[in-house]
């Protein structure tokens, strides 16, 4: 059978002839029809990362996009790795805690790593179990090459006031937020002075004390050369092989040890009061109840409570709940807060 231009007529033959006809057009149209189908692909890649990256899936790689000079390090899934399995409660705990973060990071501009601490099994044989806050910090650093600020935050925290911006909070008035000596306020008893100290030492590591010591549930490290040096000794296998055993807080003894004998990092470590981005819960540091300088107060609207130590005979879950709906309830109240002081 013969169509009306006398060629025989089949499904190959008419192929052939678009394919001929195609050739024919124009250069710069067959170049627009690629172009089309170059963005069309583009467009479907970004849906889709745009979809998985605010999923908050753990790991899923991300690109610094955005000016933010802050970083915001959850670890999360810390019930989940070597140790024991994770139950309802442990995981609503989990999907509370990284909502909190997410929403407060997307009203701010920030970025938020959301950090799946699970991975970090290789660290099991190792004596490293408790020592990947470290590593996870370098390799956040190299994530976002752009940031300037990155601030670590526990699974078991909670920002409870969520307008409040880090600038607010810490930065705009740093030198008046932070202190260095340790005669006012020392738990630990560490030496207060050691030789060749510079306090004028740009603040690179800003660190809240508790009533142990220095407490690494909520803390500010500053990108810098210093902080590179630190990094590289506080991950050296000297401290994690040789005093592991000895050191029951791990990276945090290791840090508390470093301050006491090395000048240059005293010299770029600075305090924060503990109720500016760390305070405690009733359950929590209970021989020195009622402390002021610990405890979360709702009426003076603190920012970020810590439910530290929670997992060792008190209820994760239920605490979670409790400042979450407190949180809510403090946010509804908050429009006649600052006219009321």
């Amino acid at each position: 059978m013969k169509d009306k231009d006398g060629y025989l007529f089949s499904p190959a033959s008419r192929t052939s002839r678009m394919l001929n006809r195609l050739r024919r057009l124009p250069t710069r149209l067959r170049q627009v029809l690629l172009r089309r189908r170059i963005l069309f692909v583009l467009l479907l890649v970004v849906l889709c990362y745009s979809i998985f990256a605010n999923s908050g899936v753990p790991f899923f790689p991300r690109f610094p996009w955005g000016s933010s000079k802050f970083v915001i390090i959850l670890a999360v899934n810390q019930g989940g790795g070597v140790m024991q399995w994770k139950g309802p409660k442990e995981w609503a705990v989990e999907r509370t805690s990284i909502a909190n973060k997410k929403a407060y990071a997307d009203r701010h501009g920030y970025h938020l790593a959301i950090q799946d601490m699970s991975i970090k099994k290789r660290y099991a044989h190792e004596w490293r179990e408790s020592w990947e806050k470290v590593d996870v910090i370098r390799q956040t650093m190299k994530q976002y090459p752009k940031a300037e600020w990155f601030w670590w935050l526990d699974l078991h925290t909670y920002i409870m006031e969520p307008s409040i911006s880090l600038e607010k909070q810490v930065f705009n008035r740093l030198d008046n937020n932070t202190y260095r000596s340790l005669i006012d306020y020392n738990p630990l008893n560490l030496p207060v002075e050691i030789p060749f100290v510079d306090s004028s030492h740009q603040i690179n590591l800003i660190v809240p004390q508790d009533c142990g010591g220095f407490n690494l549930g909520s803390f500010l490290i500053r990108r810098s050369e210093w902080t590179d040096f630190l990094l590289d000794i506080w991950w050296d296998p000297v401290f994690y092989e040789q005093r592991h055993m000895q050191w029951e807080h791990k990276e945090q003894d290791a840090l508390e040890h470093m301050y006491s004998n090395q000048a240059w990092i005293r010299s770029g470590t600075a305090f924060i009061p503990q109720r500016l981005i760390n305070s405690f819960p009733d359950g929590a540091c209970a021989e020195q109840r009622g402390d002021k300088r610990i405890f979360y107060n709702q009426n003076e609207h603190d920012f970020v409570v810590n439910m530290a130590g929670c997992e060792w005979g008190r209820d994760c879950y239920g605490e979670m709940e409790h400042f979450k709906k407190l949180s809510a309830s403090l946010q509804q109240k908050s429009w006649w807060w600052p006219f009321s002081k």
